[in-house]
């Protein structure tokens, strides 16, 4: 596989410890903003997959911006998948903002004025791609922007484990090869565009109710960290604590309960499972974000009407091993539609 030759200020290497200049170069114009004491540095690489360019940047913190640009063309000439490997990313293009952890996907147009923060180290991929290899409507480009982007189960599983993979093994992929590789990341690319502009002509969610629904996913995502909290939440989607709180007052159940019930929800999932062996307590607990065993029974019970050792006998006994839902026959086993617990305890 090529790779340019290149420092971002003289060619030689395809690398440089220079953030701005590197990503100016092989990205697009970029300055830094915030205080700075000294130009950003890092590692930047840059590797080929035929026409699709693949740029990594280690480094943090950093504040990047373009600058709106009075002569930029209406169709963008080329776009950046972010990926970020490890941190997180907040990225604002076309008035929206999206903060992009791990795990996640965000489309740039490179021809128009965007931004990108990390407050902590991180480690981002941005594929650079040309808008002509999409094949896609530039209003549809333009709804992509700016936001999280969730791939549908069939591009997801094949573009996350490829993107993967061109990260780990870049360096040592034959040109002709990577060239190939390229055309598969343009076209899974182009599908996940057309598959958001099918939602997208599909009848509207409103504003609040489309946003319940992504802290939803979001609270989903982070089960396992036992710092999620309402606070979190907020600043992860930029709202305040207090409007998070109002737009779930149609839910029924706090944000915080909403949080026990889920991890509830999913150690029961596990705990149901048969199977030579079981696991311990202690560890789904921890896997699913309870800071302690007492914790972790008390939400249990107050769901299921049982703590989690008992529930599991009564439930493997029954012969019903199905998950949370199977709860109903170890015996009077309450709805779960709210928790009863104190909020402190989240």
């Amino acid at each position: 596989m090529s790779t340019r030759s290149g420092t971002a200020n003289s060619p030689g290497t395809g690398a440089s410890t220079d953030v701005t200049a590197a990503l100016s170069l092989w990205l697009a114009p970029v300055e830094e903003y915030g205080a700075q004491e000294a130009p950003v540095s890092g590692a930047v690489t840059l590797h080929h997959f035929g026409y699709v360019d693949m740029i990594t940047c280690a480094a943090g913190p950093l504040g990047l911006t373009r600058r709106p640009d009075p002569a930029a063309q209406d169709t963008p000439e080329s776009v950046a998948l972010l990926v970020p490997r490890a941190g997180a990313v907040r990225v604002t293009q076309d008035g929206r903002r999206a903060c992009v952890e791990s795990g996640d996907l965000a489309l740039i147009d490179l021809g128009r004025a965007f931004s990108v923060e990390q407050e902590g180290p991180c480690r981002i991929l941005l594929f650079r791609l040309p808008v002509h290899a999409l094949h896609v409507p530039v209003a549809e480009l333009k709804r992509a922007t700016g936001r999280v982007l969730t791939p549908p189960t069939a591009v997801d599983a094949l573009l996350t484990p490829l993107l993967g993979y061109l990260d780990e093994a870049a360096a040592r992929l034959p040109a002709g090869v990577a060239e190939r590789l390229g055309g598969v990341v343009t076209d899974a690319v182009a599908d996940l565009i057309d598959e958001l502009s099918e939602e997208a002509e599909s009848p509207a969610l409103s504003g609040p109710r489309q946003l319940v629904l992504t802290i939803r996913q979001y609270i989903d995502r982070h089960l396992g960290e036992p710092e999620l909290s309402a606070e979190r939440i907020a600043a992860a989607h930029f709202i305040s604590v207090r409007y998070l709180h109002r737009v779930f007052e149609g839910e029924g159940i706090t944000v915080s309960r909403l949080i026990q019930r889920r991890r509830v929800e999913q150690c029961a999932r596990e705990l149901s499972r048969r199977g030579r062996v079981s696991p311990s307590l202690g560890v789904v607990a921890a896997r699913w974000g309870f800071r302690s065993a007492a914790h972790f029974s008390r939400a249990f019970k107050a769901v299921h009407g049982h703590p989690p050792q008992q529930w599991r006998r009564l439930v493997l006994m029954s012969g019903a091993g199905a998950g949370a839902g199977s709860a109903g026959a170890a015996g009077g086993v309450p709805d779960g539609t709210g928790l009863g617990l104190d909020e402190r305890d989240v």
